[in-house]
């Protein structure tokens, strides 16, 4: 799904763009949608599981980087001796789970791209009941269970929960849903977080710095050089932009990009349409991690990829509160 344009932030309310209109009529769909999800949280009663959760987590719709960020955090417990796994809902696969992930047998139709691009630089499980998903993951010698997503999920107790905003468009327009990108108020879901990591430039939003969250700052960097020679991107995350600008960066020779929906299955239509653009400029065809993932195995050998990491500029304030975490988690 393409975010509407009047969930932008810094709109004129009354101009046509921010779609006035538009709005008052979802400010009722917005009162129900607010009004179910305060039901379900004050009704819920977490379960526990036998090893730490950790939940990477965001307060909008959208890429704000978690998948990323969960995969660093992964491995910075992994490197404390911990067995650390994520732990995806499985968004947009047919498996409900438990089950860990097997990139030798399950594709994106299975478990969702996000847990097979997890799944290839380490352990990664899928469960559309997180309970028993991380429960299942216990049995089976995880030590720790870092969820890709969630916050708004109440059914399994979170040790920790890492709230993820992107530094260059943190709240949209600052609604709820469908009004605006907000999955929750903004103070409501800091409130349960125990620290916020801002990804990329950008001011701490002034909601954030009230919170009084500790704030990490991390960055998408590129985990390899662009390659030579003119290259024609495509990607479909969250904020295909946040590709583009990458790879423009990393000084590719750039000479068209393609945007899709968050999650798009690409067709063979969307292939000729990429093709005729890359042969029209004698360009070769480059995407996201993520986006290889859910390109059929025939056409991966033609694409190009550009991966990226999360860097963060204070590691060591992250090996901190991870301390604080596996420390209270001990005997």
């Amino acid at each position: 799904m393409k975010a509407p344009y009047f969930w932008s932030a810094g709109l004129d309310p009354s101009s046509r763009e921010a779609a006035p209109l538009t709005r008052a009529l979802l400010t009722p769909l917005s009162w129900l949608y607010l009004a179910g999800f305060n039901r379900k949280l004050s009704k819920a009663a977490p379960e526990r599981a036998s090893i730490p959760v950790i939940c990477i987590g965001n307060l909008t719709t959208g890429g704000a980087g978690k998948t990323p960020v969960a995969e660093a955090i992964r491995a910075r417990i992994t490197a404390r001796g911990i067995r650390a796994a994520t732990l995806s809902r499985g968004h947009g696969g047919r498996e409900a789970g438990p089950l860990k992930v097997d990139t030798a047998r399950h594709t994106f139709r299975d478990v969702g791209d996000e847990p097979l691009l997890l799944a290839a630089s380490g352990e990664a499980w899928i469960g559309r009941d997180r309970v028993a998903a991380a429960r299942a993951m216990a049995a089976d010698g995880v030590g720790a269970a870092v969820m890709d997503d969630g916050h708004q999920n109440p059914s399994l107790a979170k040790d920790f929960t890492f709230i993820v905003i992107d530094a260059g468009a943190p709240f949209g327009n600052g609604h709820v849903l469908p009004k605006g990108p907000l999955r929750e108020p903004v103070a409501s879901g800091l409130a349960r977080a125990g620290a916020v990591i801002l990804m990329g430039d950008g001011p701490v939003p002034r909601s954030v710095v009230n919170s009084g969250k500790p704030v990490l700052r991390a960055h998408l960097k590129a985990a390899a050089s662009a390659p030579k020679g003119p290259l024609v991107a495509f990607a479909g995350i969250g904020r295909p932009e946040k590709f583009i600008d990458s790879l423009k960066a990393a000084g590719a020779d750039l000479r068209d990009a393609v945007p899709f929906p968050d999650h798009h299955p690409y067709t063979a239509g969307d292939f000729r349409l990429l093709n005729q653009l890359a042969k029209r400029d004698g360009a070769r065809l480059i995407t996201t991690s993520k986006d290889h993932v859910r390109l059929a195995q025939e056409l991966r050998a033609d694409v190009l990829v550009f991966p990226a990491q999360a860097e963060f500029e204070t590691p060591e304030m992250l090996d901190a509160l991870l301390a604080l975490i596996f420390k209270r988690e001990g005997p």
